[in-house]
C-alpha cells in the first residue's frame, strides 16, 4: 500500500499566521501537523509516501525533506498547478500510486489512535475497493454526511445536507484501490470548479463497486480555524507522554503533566499541564496553565498564560492580564510599554484579530 498527502490549500481561514507558513507545519504539541499525519500513516506500516503540494510547496519539502527524518519513509513531491479538487488531486497522483491500494490523508487533520486499524481492516478485505472514514457529529448539516444501507455499506454521500441522513460524518481518511480513477475520469467538475471526490465517490457506488464506512470512535479535530487549532492542541497535549529535559531554577511548581525540551529553561515560574515548552525556550516569573504549547527560541517573561499555541521566536514579556484562547505567531513580540503616554500601540498584519478586555 502507499500513502497520499493532500498538503496543497493556503489555510486562508488561518490568516495571518498562514501568510508565513504553510498551514499543515503549524504545529500542534510542539509537532507540525504535517508531520503527524505521515507518522500515522508511517506507523500502519507504509513507507512510500505522495504529498501534493501547491503555492507553500517549497516551504513543505524545506522541512520534510525526503522523508529519512521519520525513519525508512520514502517522500515523493506531487505538484498541483491549481486547487481543481481532491479527485483532482488523484487524478494527478495516478503516476505515483499506479494500481497499488492507498489511503489518502488531508494533511491539516489530526485523529485519536492513528490508522493502523483502518489500514488492517482494509486489507483484510481484498474485494472492497474502497473505505471512508466517518464519525459521529452534532451538527452534521454542517458536514459531507453518509447514508448507509442496510448492510452497512455506503448508499450515498450529502454535502452539508439540511436534512441530514444521518449524523456521520465525513472526517478526510479515505481508503481506495486503483477503479478510483475510474471514477475520476467518469465525473464532470462541480459548480466550485473542482473535481469532487464526494462525486467520485458517489460513482463507485452507483457503479456497484464495494464502498464500506469506518466509523471512527475517538476525537478527530479538522484544524483549518483558530479555535479548531486550539481544541487540536488540547487534545494532543493530554496525549503526550510527559518528559521533563530541561533546566529548572529557583522556586518552580511544575506538575507532572508537562513536557519540556532538554535545552529549555524555567526560572521562578508555575507550569501546570498538560504543557509542552520546546528547545531553547526560557520561561521566567510566569504562571503557564493548562493546553498550551510554547514551541523552540521563546522567551516568556513575568506573564501569565492559559490554552495558547505560541509559535518559535515570540517574545511576551510584562504582561498585565492573563492571555488565554490565543495565537500567536513567529517572531512575535508583545510587551508592556515603560513610557507615558499609557496608550495601546499595535503593529498587526493583515486579518489579525486582536480582543481587549472590557475597562474597570
Amino acid at each position: 500500500m502507499k500513502g497520499l498527502i493532500l498538503s496543497g490549500g493556503k489555510g486562508t481561514r488561518l490568516y495571518p499566521l498562514t501568510y508565513t507558513r504553510a498551514k499543515q507545519l503549524i504545529p500542534v504539541a510542539n509537532k507540525p501537523v504535517l508531520f503527524r499525519v505521515i507518522e500515522a500513516i508511517r506507523d500502519a506500516g507504509i513507507r512510500e509516501i505522495g504529498i501534493v503540494i501547491g503555492d507553500t510547496g517549497p516551504e513543505i519539502r524545506e522541512h520534510v525533506g525526503d522523508g529519512s527524518q521519520f525513519g525508512d519513509v520514502e517522500i515523493t513531491y506531487i505538484p498541483q498547478d491549481a486547487p481543481l479538487g481532491l479527485a483532482h488531486a488523484v487524478k494527478i497522483s495516478q503516476e505515483f500510486l499506479q494500481d497499488d491500494r492507498f489511503v489518502m490523508f488531508l494533511g491539516d487533520n489530526v485523529i485519536q489512535g492513528g490508522i493502523s486499524t483502518l489500514i488492517r481492516d482494509f486489507n483484510d478485505n481484498d474485494a472492497w475497493n474502497s473505505q471512508i472514514v466517518l464519525t459521529e457529529v452534532e451538527q452534521p448539516e454542517h458536514y459531507g454526511v453518509a447514508k448507509l444501507d442496510d448492510d452497512g455499506r455506503i448508499l450515498q454521500l450529502v454535502e452539508k445536507p439540511k436534512d441530514p441522513p444521518s449524523n456521520l460524518a465525513l472526517v478526510g481518511i479515505y481508503m481506495f484501490d486503483a477503479n478510483i480513477f475510474k471514477a475520476v475520469d467518469a465525473i464532470k467538475p462541480s459548480w466550485r470548479g473542482e473535481l469532487e471526490i464526494t462525486d467520485a465517490i458517489q460513482w463507485l457506488v452507483e457503479n456497484d463497486y464495494k464502498v464500506y464506512p469506518y466509523v471512527h470512535t475517538g476525537w478527530w479535530v479538522d484544524t483549518g480555524k483558530p479555535r479548531d487549532m486550539l481544541d487540536a492542541n488540547s487534545k494532543v497535549l493530554e496525549e503526550l507522554t510527559p518528559q521533563m529535559l530541561g533546566t529548572i531554577e529557583g522556586a518552580c511548581e511544575i506538575d507532572d503533566r508537562v513536557t519540556v525540551a532538554e535545552s529549555a529553561t524555567i526560572i521562578n515560574s508555575i507550569i501546570r499541564g498538560p504543557v509542552a515548552i520546546g528547545e531553547n525556550t526560557t520561561i521566567k516569573d510566569s504562571y503557564i496553565g493548562p493546553f498550551t504549547s510554547v514551541y523552540d527560541n521563546v522567551v516568556i517573561e513575568n506573564c501569565e498564560i492559559e490554552r495558547t499555541i505560541i509559535l518559535e521566536n515570540a517574545t511576551i514579556k510584562n504582561i498585565t492580564q492573563r492571555i488565554q484562547d490565543s495565537l500567536i505567531g513567529r517572531n512575535a513580540d508583545i510587551d508592556q510599554a515603560d513610557m507615558k503616554p499609557k496608550a495601546l500601540k499595535f503593529t498587526l498584519g493583515d486579518y489579525s484579530k486582536l480582543r481587549l478586555p472590557p475597562q474597570p
